[in-house]
């Protein structure tokens, strides 16, 4: 795919999202009011063994954000510099939610500046009541607590996630053998 010419009222979001948290649904809806155009991209990482496929995480969040008109879902390999330039994208949103969330996003920035010296990159502070949910969290929660975690989970993740999330460790073995 052909680089588009960066649009300055249009960022790009990349992560993983597996699965999407309400912080990161939170950094998209407050990007989404900062620009006019914001493109969500889920990133495939070969060397990750996902819980969720590359489309089924790009489901979810399209559901999270059926409201919202200016945001769209895609996912990519590669760089997220190269995804931002493909998307037309003059902007790279990130989230940051601790201390140690900005020394390596600054540690990404200042190398994503040398790779596409055109892009900006522009940070959010999570909020704070969301600050120390992560996709990792969640998961452990989902994985050992089962479904009597669901009302729990709906604190941390769309409405819409917490029913597919406790289906995929439902149906892993070693999930009913942990919570015995």
């Amino acid at each position: 795919m052909a680089a588009a010419s960066p649009d300055h009222r249009h960022a790009a979001y990349v992560g993983s999202f597996d699965p999407v948290t309400l912080g990161h649904e939170d950094i998209i809806r407050r990007g989404a009011k900062l620009f006019d155009r914001l493109t969500v991209g889920v990133g495939i990482n070969p060397d990750k063994n996902p819980l969720f496929t590359p489309a089924e995480r790009v489901d979810l969040i399209r559901t999270s954000l059926a409201d919202l008109q200016n945001v769209t879902v895609q996912t990519f390999d590669g760089l997220a510099v190269d995804f931002a330039r493909q998307a037309g994208a003059a902007a790279l949103l990130r989230g940051v939610r601790s201390l140690m969330d900005i020394e390596a996003e600054l540690t990404m920035s200042l190398t994503n500046r040398t790779l596409a010296p055109e892009l900006e990159t522009v940070f959010l502070m999570a909020h704070e009541n969301l600050s120390h949910v992560s996709s990792s969290l969640i998961k452990q929660i989902a994985r050992f607590g089962g479904p009597a975690v669901e009302p729990q989970l709906r604190r941390f993740v769309p409405a819409s996630v917490v029913a597919p999330l406790l289906r995929k460790y439902a149906a892993t073995p070693e999930t009913a053998t942990a919570s015995k």
